[in-house]
């Protein structure tokens, strides 16, 4: 058995494996029985005939056409051992202590016999993954059925895809990802423009389209960039696929935005009778601070656009009750503004001064144009019942809240500096400050808030598909004020590409007579990837979250147990995409039913995140975390940091506390 197993181990496992089958163990005893009679030979030489004749042979078996000439010699089982090959093939490749050493042997079998070469002009390599190479083909006929409209063709492969052997392999699952993604982002482009024309007769109609369900695009969109930013294609195999992927959702994007844009000119902003950000405030905070000793947090999370506000409502729904409505952002969508409108009063004390070609945010005619300004309009308000910080600080360090604070405001940016900065390659982090907000929740509680408050100041636009003529012409006019060129403030004349409106007819209480907005998803300067500050759905509606903290059961795991393990119980990773095998075991049939939510990271000895799952179907892209069903295994992709080498632990974490259920610990051993 030796021959075929990687250690004694697996070798008395298989002999007594009840998933084995008699006839698949009998095979192996008689090809190895007739093996050791071979003089002359190594283990080693006779071991690497065996795995040569098992994986041969099913590819053999598989292939509909005929072997091309050169490998019509190599050695393969005859055909009345079709169903034994077969059955022993798929226990090794799906038996967790035989996937590694199968993908090994494959992998060497492969190049041995130059198949990827030989096979090229083969299209239809049979219904089996016994070689790499012949995912790669599947590949191929995925990415062409995106990019042709054959969608029905890339889901049937990426059904069958699911189970692959080749997805422990974390460059593999990356690949497959992308296609998925785009994939999901294409049908929905398709399906939702469809149903465009039955609610966009109003602005009303429009709204709620987008609040139910319509936000569910730049979902899919944000995921699939996200993808596409973590992919590395060194062979440029992709391309197609993002093209396709992207400029079918820019179409859709357009769409929706010229009928935004034209109600907009008819209707005005805020719409009539529902939440104005300006009024979150008064509405939502202020009555619950009229009894003192009712402690609020308040967490102002900068860019927290509308279908990120529904991602972080159902990871808080874990930990217990919590609403979400909708609420429409004070123009224009930039953060100087968005945040002062967030303030107690802001409906009748916000206006907006242009200044020395800068518009100055006022509140009461005091400038209120950063964070110690606007703190300082709470301080003045609630005196010693007033507390404020950064968000990581919070949550990563030990606060000192007063006795007598009601009101705790806590802020982030990190959304939106990020992708200010870098938007192509930092929406992986975005889950970090889901993750910040849910931590921060289980930690309030503990200090006795009784609500959270989470709000934001404006959303965002990505502008993935943007091109040299990407851009809209400044109509004519006097624009002092240009705000992150997707809005001017002024007076001036509307053209075919802008439309020019009254600043009073879009709630903005200015100095200028006339606001300028694009009629496209255009920004009045090329070259951004990010943007806000102008009027869209993505834009200009955002999420106003209540959490009531009340003290939430979490799932026990007194009687089930988290496993990692990596490669058969190997300690060094070669790749910077490790594929960790998450299980949870359980001996309590009470609790078989019951999922768990696990955070997986990699962290260095310093306790810094050095690598987090990378997307996939597995796992939840808004929150990075996984969820298994006792007995359940999955295979999850790390991403580990490029500038990160050494020793590192994985960790699976409760995602609301950050306690432990497992640990492993690996090194790195890059080779390239």
């Amino acid at each position: 058995m030796a021959l075929l197993a990687p250690n004694e181990k697996q070798a008395t496992a298989l002999k007594t494996d009840q998933g084995w089958s008699d006839e698949a163990r009998e095979f192996l005893r008689a090809t190895l029985s007739m093996t050791v009679k071979t003089r002359g030979k190594t283990w080693s030489a006779l071991a690497d005939e065996l795995w040569r004749f098992v994986l041969f042979s099913e590819f053999v078996f598989d292939l509909p056409v005929a072997l091309p000439e050169a490998v019509k010699g190599v050695p393969h089982a005859p055909v009345e051992a079709q169903p034994v090959i077969d059955d022993v093939c798929e226990r090794l490749r799906h038996d967790p202590r035989w996937r590694s050493i199968y993908i090994e042997r494959a992998e060497t079998i492969e190049a041995e016999l130059d198949l990827p070469k030989l096979c090229a002009a083969i299209e239809d390599l049979g219904e089996r993954d016994t070689f790499p190479f012949e995912e790669r083909t599947y590949l191929k006929i995925a990415i062409k059925g995106v990019t042709s409209g054959n969608t029905d063709a890339t889901r049937r492969v990426l059904a069958r895809q699911k189970n692959s052997v080749w997805l422990g392999k974390g460059e593999s699952q990356a690949q497959w990802e992308l296609v998925r993604s785009g994939l999901n982002l294409v049908e929905a482009c398709d399906d939702y423009e469809r149903q465009l024309p039955e609610h966009s007769r109003s602005q009303s109609e429009l709204i709620d389209f987008y609040v139910a369900t319509l936000r569910e695009v730049d979902r899919l969109q944000r995921e699939f960039e996200q993808a596409v930013g973590e992919f590395i294609d060194p062979h440029g195999m992709m391309h197609e696929v993002v093209r396709q992927a992207r400029l079918r959702y820019r179409r859709m994007a357009e769409k929706i935005q010229t009928i935004f844009v034209k109600h907009l000119e008819t209707a005005g902003w805020p719409p009539a009778g529902r939440l104005a950000n300006a009024d979150v405030f008064d509405r939502l905070v202020g009555d619950r601070l009229k009894d003192t000793g009712r402690r609020v947090a308040y967490i102002l999370v900068d860019a927290l656009r509308y279908e990120l506000g529904v991602a972080l409502e159902k990871m808080l729904a874990e930990d217990g009750p919590v609403e979400l409505q909708a609420a429409y952002a004070q123009l224009p969508t930039i953060t100087p503004v968005g945040m002062a409108s967030l303030l107690p009063g802001a409906r009748g004390q916000l206006t907006l001064s242009i200044e020395n070609e800068s518009l100055v945010p006022k509140f009461g005619g005091v400038p209120v144009t950063n964070v110690g300004h606007r703190m300082d309009v709470l301080r003045k308000r609630l005196g010693d019942r007033f507390g404020e910080m950064l968000l990581s600080e919070f949550v990563r360090g030990k606060p000192k809240i007063g006795p007598t604070v009601d009101l705790l405001v806590l802020r982030s940016t990190e959304i939106d500096s990020q992708l200010e900065n870098n938007p192509e390659t930092t929406l992986g982090l975005i889950p970090a400050t889901l993750k910040l907000v849910r931590v921060a929740l289980h930690k309030l509680r503990g200090l006795g808030f009784k609500e959270a408050v989470i709000v934001t100041d404006h959303g965002f636009f990505l502008n993935a598909h943007a091109d040299a003529g990407d851009v809209c012409v400044k109509p004519q006019g006097k624009w002092p004020v240009n705000a992150h060129d997707r809005m001017l403030l002024g007076a001036g004349i509307a053209d075919a590409h802008s439309l020019v409106i009254s600043a009073d007819k879009l709630g903005i209480r200015t100095d200028a007579a006339q606001v300028a907005i694009p009629r496209s998803m255009a920004p009045y300067r090329a070259g951004h990837l990010y943007f806000h500050g102008g009027a869209s759905l993505a834009e200009a509606i955002v999420p106003v979250i209540v959490a009531r903290l009340f003290a939430a059961e979490q799932p026990s795991l007194a009687k089930s147990t988290v496993q990692l393990s990596y490669r058969n119980g190997g300690t060094r990773i070669t790749t910077r995409i490790p594929v960790i095998e998450v299980s949870l075991a359980s001996d309590d049939i009470f609790s078989q039913g019951v999922s768990v939510e696990i955070l997986l990271e990699a962290q260095s000895s310093k306790g810094q995140v050095v690598g987090e799952p990378r997307p996939s179907a597995e796992v939840n892209p808004a929150t990075r975390t996984i969820t298994l069903l006792p007995g359940q295994r999955k295979q999850i992709a790390l991403g580990m940091d490029r500038e990160f080498e050494g020793k590192f632990t994985v960790k699976a974490l409760n995602p609301t506390t950050l306690a432990s259920y497992s640990t492993l610990t690996l090194e790195t051993d890059y080779t390239v």
